[in-house]
């Protein structure tokens, strides 16, 4: 190294300054290119849902529908289906039934002043639109009228004892944004005057130095901002300000029509077909004096004070919390700014990497954080899906009827061109397989299959069908997609596809394994044997596959299991 000026000769210290140079940037760089979808976050939600689903009622108390840990009961519910899309999931049950809870206390009078009232309202929110928005409107319309009658005067969400003006609550406006943005792209209708009230003051909130606290005083409308308390002012609370003018500023539109005109908005169907989405609250939105700019300024004054402050790890802090809120921030930050949706941003993977680092033996997180490890194991599944971006990707593209991406009722739809058309059930397991064989899949479900459908009658397609079949069951990236093909493979009554079925048995998603089972039993004919439960561990399942292997070998002696 060079230490002293008189050491320094013409080309000496350079190849050595660019050694050191190279060992810090080999050294430091995390390794880039997860994905949601790709093998390393897939196992580390796998295993993050097993610990999840090892929670049993007790875990969560009971009582007040509006305490804290009946809050944490919906939002692991959430978590769950946002995961694994299964209604039937104990978790997602769980969640339900608290939910519901939350729901009657409201109608009835919402019992005792509930301290956390807005957080469980917003998660309930969440919950209820992410299992179904339109059988759940009803609720949603409730959870609604009481979360717009909790905000402050002034725009703020705050606790109940809290003097809004001394102390309004900016994690708690968050999550109140968050559910405002929720019921406004799922058509309940909002008074759309509150959402520019919480705007203003949350601008009005934010130091001058960029950052927001965790209470903060407004100085009141037409005046300067002032400074805020440092102490509380963190990194968490900084995304959460900044995250909740952007989702106020979607929910007005501002950011104009945030879907992408180059993606028909339905994951599979081809690029051309553009299907139109009703705005149903396009009559009462309205923008009013607010505009976009001081919005943009505002987050741009904040990304300079996170620049200054930057995120240090220290013993324990709101880790989990924190970085579900930076997915959040930066994936509306892409539609605000009209940015192409990345999967592996380089704050996505830095954070991955610390996550599997932290991941415990049994699957969930448990270390350094101030929430319950069941907690902080949601907001983890929830950064590592990127569950903003999905959520955005699927509420802000056309649907066709009902929930998001295709009909619940496939069984009767074909893509001819640039529409979608229907067509007799027994034609339709090519056209069907051309979607899901897309990037991603239609929100195809296993039951939306009549029983009737049958692969086609001629060997040659027959075959074809079943060869793409088995390879959307062993390796689409969909859960849609493996659990069609299971099912489709099930009923083809061909002992050809016993292999794949065998290999589906291990599938993460219970209903392909469902598939596989009853599918593995029809066609061997042995309709009460090698059973495997609802929810099997790693053990059950080797050892099922095992015993099938061996009925299969004496169908077929020669063929070798490679997987």
């Amino acid at each position: 190294m060079c230490i002293r000026e008189s050491d320094r000769t013409p080309g000496f210290c350079r190849p050595v300054a660019l050694i050191v140079l190279s060992m810090i940037v080999v050294f430091a760089a995390p390794a880039y290119g997860y994905t949601p979808t790709g093998p390393v976050v897939t196992k580390m939600v796998n295993q993050g849902i097993s610990y999840l689903e090892k929670l049993t009622d007790k875990d969560f108390g009971g009582g007040d529908p509006f305490s804290t840990i009946a809050g944490e009961a919906i939002l692991i519910g959430y978590a769950h289906h946002k995961c694994r899309h299964d209604p039937d999931s104990p978790a997602v049950k769980r969640a339900m039934k608290t939910a519901q809870a939350v729901v009657n206390s409201l109608k009835n009078g919402g019992g005792k002043t509930p301290q956390k009232r807005t957080y469980v309202i917003a998660i309930a929110v969440l919950f209820f639109a992410e299992v179904d928005a339109d059988a759940y409107r009803s609720e949603l319309q409730v959870l609604q009228q009481y979360l717009m009658q909790y905000q402050s005067g002034n725009g703020a969400f705050c606790y109940p004892d809290d003097d809004p003006k001394k102390s309004g609550d900016i994690s708690m406006s968050q999550y109140g944004m968050l559910a405002i943005w929720t019921l406004d792209r799922n058509g309940i209708p909002l008074d759309y005057n509150r959402v520019t009230e919480s705007l203003q003051w949350l601008l009005r909130v934010q130091d001058p130095g960029g950052g927001w606290p965790y209470h903060a005083q407004d100085p009141g409308p037409g005046k300067g901002n002032i400074a805020q308390s440092k102490r509380e002012m963190t990194d968490s609370m900084a995304l959460a300000g900044g995250s909740s003018l952007l989702i106020g500023g979607d929910a007005l539109r501002l950011w104009g029509e945030t879907n992408d005109d180059a993606d028909p908005g339905i994951p599979g169907l081809p690029k051309a077909i553009k299907v139109y989405k009703e705005d149903k609250n396009v009559r009462q939105r309205k923008r009013g004096s607010m505009t976009e700019t001081p919005i943009k300024r505002a987050i741009g004054f904040m990304r300079g004070w996170r620049q200054k402050n930057p995120y240090k790890k220290s013993g324990l802090d709101w880790y989990y919390y924190r970085i579900y809120t930076l997915e959040r921030f930066e994936s509306f930050v892409e539609i605000a700014s009209g940015a192409p949706k990345d999967l592996s941003p380089a704050w996505y993977n830095r954070v991955v990497d610390e996550l599997k680092q932290t991941q415990g033996a049994d699957g969930g997180w448990t270390d350094r954080s101030l929430t319950r490890p069941p907690v902080s194991t949601a907001f983890a599944l929830l950064f590592l899906i990127r569950s903003t971006q999905k959520t955005i990707f699927t509420m802000s593209q056309g649907t066709l009827q009902g929930g998001y991406g295709l009909p619940k009722d496939t069984t009767d739809i074909r893509v001819e061109g640039t529409q979608i058309k229907g067509r007799p059930v027994a034609a339709q397991v090519s056209d069907m397989l051309d979607i899901l064989e897309a990037d991603g899949a239609g929100d195809t479900e296993g039951k939306s299959i009549p029983e009737n459908l049958e692969l086609d009658s001629d060997p040659v397609v027959r075959s074809t069908q079943m060869d793409r079949l088995e390879r959307l069951v062993r390796g689409s990236q969909s859960w849609q997609a493996r659990r069609v093909a299971a099912r489709l493979l099930g009923k083809s009554d061909e002992l050809r596809v016993v292999p794949s079925l065998i290999y589906a048995l291990s599938d993460p998603d219970k209903s392909v394994r469902r598939y596989a089972r009853d599918g593995l039993r029809f066609i061997s004919r042995r309709f009460d044997g090698f059973d495997l439960s609802d929810d099997p561990d790693p053990g059950e399942i080797e050892s099922v596959q095992g015993r099938w292997r061996d009925w299969y070998l004496t169908m077929n002696p020669k063929y070798v299991f490679l997987d």
